[in-house]
């Protein structure tokens, strides 16, 4: 026996695929175009008003310059969808959000993320830097464990795990450490303690 599903069922395979299609086609009927780079990204442009329209899973982030234009996009989405507005974005993935409209700042930090990171690695007691590498630092393959016991050594240490955590960090807020990351990530098939 084979059934046909008529709709999408949630956490089947191709549920999020399907909404994913359902999404994109309501939103492009209401004149956004998607970003061909990052496909959860979409932007409409109407003489000088923009707003963009950031999806992540189920959740929305918009940003405008309009406030008109950000009601009118709120309103066509819950005539559309079932959604609650949550006001103003104060996190978004692990991201924080800082405002200070007088000044005309927007900011990001990723504070939590970087502390759970620190936890989660037993690396909470580190002492900080004021540079994320110095000129006396080197990396080589020579670093590399050349036998048993010395791979043996490093079997218990996530390296890849740590450089993944400090790639998602640089991506999204820490662009300052992008030397740094690549430099160890070249290492992640053999890392050695000093790396």
């Amino acid at each position: 026996m084979v059934c046909k599903l008529n709709t999408s069922i949630y956490d089947l395979k191709q549920a999020s695929y399907q909404w994913y299609l359902k999404f994109h086609g309501i939103i492009s009927s209401f004149g956004f175009y998607e970003n061909p780079m990052s496909v959860c990204i979409y932007h409409k442009v109407s003489g000088n008003k923009i707003c963009f329209l950031v999806l992540f899973v189920d959740d929305i982030l918009l940003a405008a310059n309009d406030r008109g234009l950000l009601h009118e996009m709120k309103q066509f989405l819950s005539n559309n969808f079932d959604m609650k507005d949550m006001g103003d974005a104060s996190y978004v993935i692990d991201i924080k959000i800082h405002r200070d409209r007088p000044r005309g700042i927007l900011g990001l930090s990723q504070e939590t993320y970087i502390n759970k990171s620190l936890e989660r690695f037993r690396m909470k007691d580190c002492l900080p830097s004021v540079a994320p590498i110095v000129k006396s630092d080197s990396f080589n393959l020579n670093q590399c464990p050349k036998n048993d016991f010395e791979g043996e050594l490093m079997k218990n240490i996530p390296y890849a795990s740590v450089v993944g955590s400090l790639m998602y960090a640089q991506v999204c807020t820490r662009p300052n450490i992008a030397f740094v990351v690549r430099m160890l990530e070249r290492y992640q098939s053999n890392p050695g303690i000093n790396h």
